[in-house]
């Protein structure tokens, strides 16, 4: 899986931007619409894995925007909405929207509703049984890896590392994305110890934990699994 991409509409450029920044510092491809006929051309030729769409925009609104897109795809939608009137958020759960978040909001928190969209959605991906990548064997429904056919001792937070990185094969995840895929939860205090696993997991399933062929580093951001995967 690739880094995930979130479609960014709202007619303040200045909020649009700064909620850009907020989600490109935890990995993700960020685009930005300013109207909803922009936002539903960017939908069809980006297909963004979530909406983040603003209910007041000129032209057509978020209502009519959320209710196009119903009609064309199952696009994740967070609603940003300046009144927190109950009526407007039934209107836009009603047509689809998964969620919502009032006006005037932290960043950090739109950011945070999406990804646990996002995670809610990837749980309910059936997840392969077995993924093999070169001498790695690994055995999502057993919780064991074989390397060259070998048992490995693995403890259960490497093995949950290890899935979560081969199952998203070149997807980049930061150190707080993987304690929070670990644990269910971001708590940045434990972020650091994430380094401390990776390299328990080299020296168990690489040939040159030096040199790593399966779990790399992507300088500045985090890790990735760069191996030839097949479920």
């Amino acid at each position: 899986m690739v880094q995930p991409k979130v479609l960014i509409v709202d007619d303040d450029v200045k909020i649009a931007k700064l909620l850009q920044s907020y989600f490109e510092n935890e990995s993700f491809i960020t685009y930005l619409a300013h109207d909803g006929f922009q936002a539903l051309a960017l939908v069809r030729d980006k297909k963004p894995d979530i909406l983040v769409l603003d209910l007041m925009l000129p032209g057509m609104n978020g209502w009519d925007v959320c209710r196009q897109m119903r009609k064309e795809n199952d696009i994740p939608i967070l609603m940003l909405t300046a009144r927190d009137e109950e009526t407007d958020r039934l209107i836009g759960l009603e047509m689809g929207a998964d969620d919502y978040v009032t006006k005037p909001f932290s960043p950090r928190e739109v950011v945070a509703r999406a990804k646990v969209i996002l995670r809610r959605l990837q749980r309910t991906v059936a997840k392969p049984e077995a993924i093999k990548a070169g001498d790695l064997l690994i055995d999502t429904e057993g919780h064991m890896v074989f390397l060259q056919g070998i048992a490995l001792e693995l403890t259960p937070t490497e093995f949950k590392i290890l899935e979560i990185l081969a199952t998203n094969q070149g997807r980049v995840y930061s150190r707080l994305q993987i304690v929070e895929q670990v644990q269910g939860y971001a708590f940045e205090g434990y972020e650091r110890t994430i380094d401390g696993h990776i390299k328990n997991l080299r020296r168990k399933i690489e040939e040159n934990p030096r040199e790593p062929r399966y779990i790399q580093t992507v300088y500045g951001v985090g890790y990735k699994f760069a191996g030839d995967c097949h479920a």
